[in-house]
């Protein structure tokens, strides 16, 4: 290990607006399923590829740390350009001149001095992991517990369309190893009884289904819904009604066995807390810049482990952000329950690291080296910016 400097503070930020494109095949697939989105999300606007932001947090030393948040309007409601205004116009100055170290410290000043924000948060707290890593010449899991497994069941996302066409797709993840499935549902009652029996009786009894309903339906009939599915052995069961209907959730889980898990309707440890508070959850979801960075994940974490509750870590990011959460898993993974889901490298066209992580046999593998393990590749960040990056100094 190389000599521990910690007295190396933050002192520049770098934030870069990007978008990156679907896959080719990804976006021709997409134009076969549910309005275009492969979900039952009711958005107007075409969904083309993914919107990020790229955060670089610079030390005194010229030490990198690496952070990067996924968004999309119909459910983050929060833009690259929103984010970018948030930390340069306010929680900038609560983490530059800070060491990378002092996380629970800048994760206090944010939330003192800036309501919400919880994805803008984030990102930068999700960078100091990084730079952690990479001053004291060791992984970022290092900081989060250790490493108590090598390889990370992932789950394969199903979306929403003909039935045959799910099965087909299915089919194809079954044959790379895959023992969890996310299938898309909120077509209808009788619909989605159809897709899970053609799924469920496809890929047998031994494999891991839940389902994602993306707020399709109101109480009543989500309860029918799922009720309607239960036979199928369904492990989870998303967002099954509108995302700020937590009243709604609390009525489902009464009426289910299935577990429900918010999604759109969850952003802050106080939102985690408020919904299992209420019963209106019984697994937790956890994104890579939701509930604000690393450090809230732990907590959030920590508090599903003391009410013996599930966990999924899932998301469709960059390269960055899927080594955070293979690192996150890594250290926490038998308090989760549940395969993590990472589908970015599935669906979009590049991953913006040099080195590709490694997804062999349905699982990730925890990328080698220090902090999160990935490298910038410059080159693409230039070729999908979609603005200039913002360079905040102290």
């Amino acid at each position: 290990m190389k000599h521990v400097k910690l007295e190396e503070r933050i002192v520049k930020i770098e934030l870069t607006p990007i978008h990156v494109p679907f896959k080719e095949y990804v976006a021709k697939a997409l134009e076969e399923t549910q309005g275009g989105l492969g979900m039952a999300i009711p958005s107007e606007d075409e969904w083309l590829g993914g919107d990020f932001v790229i955060c670089k947090l610079i030390t005194n030393e010229g030490t990198m740390g690496l952070g990067d948040a996924f968004v999309w309007l119909p459910e983050s409601g929060i833009s690259p350009e929103q984010i970018i205004h948030s930390i340069s116009k306010g929680l900038s100055k609560y983490i530059l001149g800070e060491s990378p170290f002092n996380t629970e410290r800048i994760s206090r000043r944010m939330d003192s001095n800036v309501t919400r924000n919880e994805i803008p948060k984030g990102i930068l707290d999700m960078a100091c992991y990084d730079l952690m890593g990479k001053i004291t010449s060791q992984p970022a899991h290092a900081f989060m517990g250790g490493k108590c497994i090598d390889e990370i069941p992932l789950t394969a996302l199903i979306p929403l369309a003909d039935p045959l066409m799910m099965k087909g797709i299915t089919r194809s993840f079954l044959k790379k190893g895959f023992k969890t499935f996310r299938i898309k549902l909120g077509k209808g009652i009788q619909e989605d009884y159809e897709i899970a029996k053609i799924i469920r009786e496809y890929i047998g009894p031994q494999i891991r289904l839940r389902t994602d309903y993306n707020q399709a339906y109101n109480p009543t009939m989500a309860v029918k819904a799922i009720n309607k599915i239960e036979q199928f052995e369904i492990d989870v069961a998303e967002q099954p009604v509108r995302a700020n209907d937590y009243a709604g959730m609390v009525y489902v889980q009464k009426k289910v066995k299935t577990p429900l898990m918010a999604h759109e309707g969850q952003f802050s440890l106080q939102d985690i807390v408020s919904l299992v508070k209420m019963k209106a959850i019984e697994v937790i979801g956890i994104n890579t810049e939701r509930p604000g960075g690393v450090t809230n994940a732990i907590k959030a974490l920590n508090f599903a482990e003391r009410l013996d509750l599930g966990v999924v870590l899932h998301n469709q990011p960059l390269g960055i952000s899927s080594a955070m959460t293979i690192h996150l898993a890594a250290a926490r993974f038998h308090s989760l329950g549940h395969a993590i889901e990472l589908f970015g490298h599935e669906m979009i066209e590049d991953d913006l690291i040099i080195k590709p992580l490694n997804y062999e046999g349905g699982t990730a593998k925890i990328p080698e080296g220090n902090g999160w393990g990935v490298e910038l590749d410059e080159n693409a960040l230039e070729k999908y910016a979609t603005g200039e990056t913002i360079e905040l100094k102290i």
